[in-house]
């Protein structure tokens, strides 16, 4: 018997507290090292472009578009690995 995956939510909140650990709770390493890369690269744009008067979320808006963007997909893909898992323990 398989081992079941990760509930989704429980996925979503260690993705939102730990940047790139919902990908790697599912599985896939290289997508968050690629989610990891893009948060700080997009984040040093983010930066250079705005000025010092900027709040600190201003200033790294790239970098936080991303993350928002890895907590969804991490919470997504967990989503449908759990959904197929159980719709084969339904109809084996």
């Amino acid at each position: 018997m398989t081992r079941s995956p990760p509930h989704p939510l429980v996925v979503m909140v260690v993705a939102a507290l730990l940047p790139g650990m919902g990908q790697v709770m599912n599985g896939m390493t290289a997508r968050a090292l690629t989610f990891i890369f893009f948060m700080f690269m997009l984040g040093m744009v983010s930066w250079h472009l705005t000025t010092p008067a900027h709040s600190f979320v201003g200033r790294h808006a790239g970098g936080f578009l991303v993350y928002a963007i890895s907590v969804v997909d991490a919470y997504r893909l967990a989503r449908w690995r759990y959904e197929l898992h159980r719709a084969r323990l339904a109809h084996p």
